[in-house]
């Protein structure tokens, strides 16, 4: 027996369940991004720590300069992608190193005297990743952040501003240059194949029913509408169908949800092969379906209905070969008399049930 606490303590396990989806998602959806900017910082910062030490070789810099470049450039990304993962915001996070990232590199810009050549590879890889992650505001984030650590490095180093690169700089960097903008773009090429692919996949999981594959009644009435304004407009032939498969609920409680969802699929079948291509087939839900027969008039439709009652006598069920199946159809043509397609629908139901009160197994025409 349900009282209101246990009414309340179910809509609020329902919503505790709802918000840890949606953590979900967040959390996974984080992660392909960290998973997408570390491929990105793993081959820049690698192929940077090249010129970078190219450079500074010429600076006589500290030793530990050196190894804060060599964990900069082969230790960080690795740790930065660890940060995002076992963080409970992964995007906050990434977008976190991403200005480290920015700050860090900077301070290199500083360290080499703003060195141009590498300088301009430095801010053109930051650049690219906060363009690609954020937008224009964490570009203009980034940059900004660039600017005043390589301010503050002069400062507190000393470094004489050298704009002009040696040969060796030049070579070094012109590859990354080249190759790293190429590595972004495909990198941003396949998260635009994967996020079309979602897309469609959305599109279809809104569409159409998940067990039949036909349209769900959502988007089967949309098909109505557009072709009940198309035959307002030119007066042509079309009919509707309702289908009702006959002692659906004996066959659930007779052999189990399981074989009746084989039924289901089976009449699904037996409609997309008795068919034409351009006839919208659609689930209502349950055992109910409906067809759209765009120019086709009452007898045609009565014919195929036909075929499909003769290819069920013969259909036999893989889980229950005994058990036969019969549907009632119910039929609409178009009429002018008609004003508004639920009543075009309307006159499909009635001629169902028409169908299930003389006997089911049978195809009725709305009068």
């Amino acid at each position: 027996m349900m009282n209101d606490e246990n009414f309340y303590n179910k809509e609020r396990i329902r919503e505790e369940w709802h918000q840890n989806l949606s953590q979900d998602d967040s959390h996974r959806s984080g992660i392909r991004f960290s998973r997408r900017v570390r491929l990105a910082r793993v081959t820049g910062l690698a192929a940077m720590f090249f010129p970078i030490a190219g450079v500074l070789v010429t600076h006589l810099i500290p030793g530990g300069w050196w190894l804060f470049l060599v964990g900069w450039a082969f230790v960080w990304p690795h740790l930065a992608w660890q940060l995002s993962c076992r963080s409970p915001d992964s995007h906050s996070t990434e977008i976190n190193n991403l200005k480290l990232d920015a700050i860090i590199a900077g301070i290199w810009i500083g360290l080499m005297g703003v060195n141009v050549l590498p300088a301009v590879a430095l801010v053109m890889m930051i650049g690219m990743n906060m363009m690609g992650s954020g937008g224009f505001r964490l570009f203009v984030c980034g940059i900004t952040m660039t600017v005043i650590s390589t301010l503050v490095t002069l400062q507190l180093t000393g470094r004489v501003v050298a704009f002009m690169p040696d040969p060796l700089a030049w070579w070094l960097t012109l590859p990354v240059m080249v190759l790293y903008p190429m590595l972004f773009a495909w990198v941003s090429h396949e998260t635009a194949i994967r996020l079309a692919e979602h897309k469609r996949h959305l599109e279809l999981m809104s569409t159409r029913d998940g067990m039949t594959g036909v349209f769900n009644r959502r988007h089967w009435e949309t098909f109505l509408l557009k072709e009940y304004e198309n035959c307002r407009r030119s007066h042509g032939d079309a009919a509707i169908l309702l289908i009702d498969i006959d002692h659906f609920k004996s066959i659930n409680d007779t052999w189990g949800h399981d074989v009746g969802d084989e039924a289901i699929i089976a009449i699904t079948r037996q409609l997309q092969m008795t068919l034409r291509a351009g006839d919208v087939i659609g689930r209502f839900g349950g055992d109910e379906f409906a067809v759209i027969m765009s120019g086709t008039p009452a007898e045609k439709a009565i014919a195929a209905m036909s075929r499909v009652h003769e290819r069920l006598e013969k259909l036999s069920l893989p889980s229950a070969p005994q058990e036969r199946l019969h549907i009632s159809v119910g039929i609409a043509p178009w009429g002018p008399q008609f004003g508004h397609h639920r009543e075009w629908l309307k006159a499909a139901d009635v001629a169902l049930y028409k169908a299930k009160n003389a006997g089911r197994g049978r195809t009725e025409v709305a009068a």
